[in-house]
């Protein structure tokens, strides 16, 4: 049994319907995260809501096409997005944004993700930055929860 197996019934269900929607995308997309941390093995992970970075075009269509909203990015709190939307007609909400930037101290530092793993599932294929990726990320992020994710994402790689 792999452990997209043991994923909780409501974020399996809502990988399924993300990965079918996703598959009109035209430029590459990640899952990330606390949802891409379950995704990459980290199957006992509460996942409140799973994360989402696109091209600001496809970001939209996404959002479109799941009937979420976009909504303002005001650019005031750690991240900022170009193209921000919550989707809340999945089981479990999703989160969708482009061009991320997140900041460090008074200067902004673009999220930009570079490796990419394909995770399979029923309704279609997921992709996950490595776990490496996902350590480095949650390092970048620097609050207390993403060191904590940090430490539990380097388990997998022992």
């Amino acid at each position: 049994m792999s452990h997209i197996d043991q994923l909780p019934e409501n974020l399996a269900a809502t990988f399924d319907i993300l990965a079918s929607a996703a598959s009109e995308l035209q430029d590459p997309w990640w899952v990330f995260g606390g949802a891409g941390m379950a995704l990459s093995g980290l199957s006992e992970w509460h996942v409140p809501d799973v994360d989402v970075m696109t091209s600001p075009r496809d970001a939209r269509r996404l959002i479109e096409t799941l009937h979420g909203e976009a909504v303002e990015d005001p650019g005031e709190g750690l991240f900022r997005s170009q193209v921000f939307g919550q989707i809340l007609t999945t089981p479990v909400p999703v989160e969708v944004m482009a061009q991320m930037d997140v900041r460090a101290g008074a200067d902004w530092t673009p999220v930009i993700f570079t490796t990419r793993q394909p995770i399979a599932l029923d309704g279609g294929t997921l992709y996950v930055p490595t776990v490496a990726e996902q350590i480095e990320k949650c390092r970048l992020f620097g609050r207390p929860k993403d060191l904590q994710r940090a430490e539990r994402l380097a388990t997998l790689l022992r």
